[in-house]
């Protein structure tokens, strides 16, 4: 897992939804949320990229951070 930089969408709380990411130098947006739960320590997304790649999103509340798995 990686830490990386995600743009994302906050009504209500931060962190709500994803919008894009940035992986490897190019900006990635997200077409589709395909789960999303939480965990102790916070939000995880699995999602699915404009390049057709899939992404698990780890959004870590304590520490402030994303953290990527890809798929």
């Amino acid at each position: 897992m990686t830490e990386i930089r995600v743009e994302c969408h906050s009504g209500t709380t931060y962190a709500e939804r994803p919008t894009a990411l940035y992986w490897e130098g190019d900006r990635l947006e997200v077409e589709e949320i395909l789960a999303q739960w939480r965990t102790p320590r916070g939000r995880v997304f699995r999602v699915l990229v404009t390049a057709g790649r899939i992404f698990e999103l780890a959004y870590e509340e304590a520490g402030d951070r994303w953290i990527v798995n890809p798929r």
